[in-house]
């Protein structure tokens, strides 16, 4: 229901129109009434409504001085303006503030029936077309994500000649030539429980989008999704001006995530410049060694090779078993990594947790604490994860890895990398699970709703109790295509099939197959199918 508010200095019209017009059955809610303009700005303010009803003749303010501070406020704000004067200049001054009707007193019911009647079916196609855009926009964001994904996956795992790179960002509106880059990587999750695990609050949904509004702000950031919780930014610019443009990024991260600690956990990484694409491999691997440290050193959040380097001595000399902090060794750290970690940071993540050992690794003793260490750490995590200690010795012994090995200090890597693995490909196998499970009924809450207007990524997030953006991630990860290319194949498959085998409207098939509008699901017909739906029915059931 629209809500109107009524503005007029005479109290009889003012109560007549008030108390004798029946509002609701127009559709309409009345939700306030003022005297003048002076008094009425604040109310209107406050109450907001979608329609206004003003005089045009009051004291204090009058309605057209009143029309012009409400449509530069609330421009979707319909006016109507009420006057005793028949005269051209007046219904000219209504017309400039942005008044919508212009009706002269005595006001019939009739008069103001039909003037709210119009209104009302203004607003409410404005609203829907609204809506269409906002989707629109949404679906065209979450496709362009998913797919600047997938380019990126491939650049910085070294599966893309040069010249592909230039013709699949052209494909996707990308500008990635310049001089020089960079690849900043930064991590958000939320600090939450367990029984949370389906919402998202608002304030992190806020933090994350001011951050990711940020970088799109700026042409020589190219930023996209890595994983769930892990965003990259690929920065561009000529030699001179990439260390200021890294440290402007770093410090807007901070300046962004710093405050809300409380409520989030935030890590991020800037690589080294380099000057070729062809190398962006080498510079992804880089930042991601860097981004690994975030594990071993949780209680920093910023990771370059200056603040590295101030804190990790490259080696340390001299050392033993006494000499070293229990704190370094904690279970916690590979717990942590096991949880969070990716395959792909296994080997740094390793690299960097053995440099802060240091030299008491010359002990054979101390390595085969640690082994023993690492391995308990890793049986413990599996075993919340519902696994037996025992797959994870299949693992092992499978790939010639015991926990009772003799390892030197050359061989201690490979095998703290081999446990490591394992116990994340039974991480990932259970994830696998949970996620198939998510999908599994996902994909039949779809089934059994596509065709309803009201499906969206978020109230299937919803049906299956995560976040939108954890769902988002997992469903095109595994389907290979976004949440909306597939809701819209299923719709355009039934309306395919409607259009061979019926003779129902475009409407009637646009309203059966989850489109209350029917010229918004001719244009996405056409933008799938390549011809209109009249142009497919005509061809009988061919693209024409």
């Amino acid at each position: 229901m629209l809500k109107v508010f009524l503005v007029e200095d005479e109290s009889i019209v003012r109560e007549g129109l008030r108390d004798n017009i029946p509002w609701q059955q127009y559709g309409y809610e009345f939700v306030g009434e003022a005297s003048d303009g002076e008094m009425a700005l604040p109310l209107i303010q406050k109450a907001k409504p979608d329609v206004l009803l003003t005089d045009i003749k009051m004291p204090f303010m009058d309605g057209l001085s009143l029309s012009k501070l409400v449509h530069q406020e609330f421009p979707e704000m319909k006016i109507i303006i009420i006057s005793g004067y028949d005269d051209f200049e007046y219904a000219r001054g209504a017309i400039l503030v942005g008044a919508e009707q212009y009706l002269l007193k005595p006001i019939t019911r009739a008069a103001l029936q039909k003037a709210l009647a119009e209104l009302k079916t203004k607003i409410e196609t404005e609203r829907e077309q609204k809506n269409y855009q906002e989707k629109f926009q949404s679906e065209a964001r979450e496709y362009e994500q998913f797919s600047r994904t997938d380019f990126f996956v491939k650049v910085f795992e070294g599966r893309m000649p040069v010249q592909d790179m230039y013709e699949e960002a052209a494909k996707l509106s990308l500008k990635i030539n310049a001089p020089c880059y960079n690849i900043l990587l930064f991590s958000l999750q939320e600090k939450r429980t367990a029984e949370d695990r389906g919402t998202e609050s608002e304030g992190f949904a806020r933090k994350r989008e001011e951050l990711l509004h940020y970088f799109i702000r700026y042409p020589e950031n190219l930023v996209f999704r890595w994983n769930v919780n892990t965003y990259g930014v690929l920065i561009k610019g000529s030699a001179a001006q990439m260390q200021e443009l890294g440290a402007r990024c770093l410090e807007n991260v901070d300046r962004i995530c710093h405050p809300a600690e409380d409520l989030l956990d935030w890590y991020v990484a800037l690589g080294e410049p380099v000057e070729r694409l062809s190398l962006l491999a080498e510079c992804y691997s880089k930042a991601n060694h860097l981004f690994a440290y975030r594990f071993l050193r949780p209680q920093l959040h910023v990771f370059t090779v200056e603040t590295m380097g101030r804190i990790v001595p490259e080696k340390e000399e001299g050392g033993s078993i006494r000499d070293i902090d229990p704190a370094k060794m904690e279970a916690e750290l590979i717990r942590d990594f096991l949880l969070q970690g990716a395959r792909d940071e296994v080997a740094d993540f390793v690299e960097n947790y053995l440099l802060a050992v240091g030299e008491a690794l010359q002990s054979a003793m101390f390595r085969n604490y640690l082994t023993l260490h690492v391995y308990f750490a890793a049986v413990s995590y599996v075993e919340s994860l519902g696994c037996g200690r025992e797959e994870l010795l299949r693992l092992l012994n499978d790939g010639g890895l015991t926990p009772e090995g003799q390892y030197d200090v050359d061989a201690l890597p490979d095998y703290l990398c081999g446990l490591i693995e394992r116990a994340m490909e039974l991480r990932d196998r259970e994830s696998d699970n949970q996620s198939k499970h998510i999908l599994k009924k996902a994909l039949t809450y779809i089934e059994e709703n596509y065709s309803q207007e009201s499906l969206s990524l978020n109230s299937v997030a919803g049906e299956v109790n995560v976040s939108a953006n954890y769902f988002s991630a997992i469903f095109s990860r595994a389907m290979q295509v976004t949440f909306v290319e597939y809701v819209t194949g299923k719709r355009m498959d039934k309306a395919k099939r409607l259009l061979r085998q019926t003779q129902m409207h475009t409407g009637e098939i646009a309203m059966e197959v989850g489109y209350k509008d029917p010229h918004y699901f001719s244009f996405v017909f056409k933008k799938t199918q390549g011809c209109t739906p009249r142009g497919y029915r005509a061809g009988g059931g061919r693209r024409t």
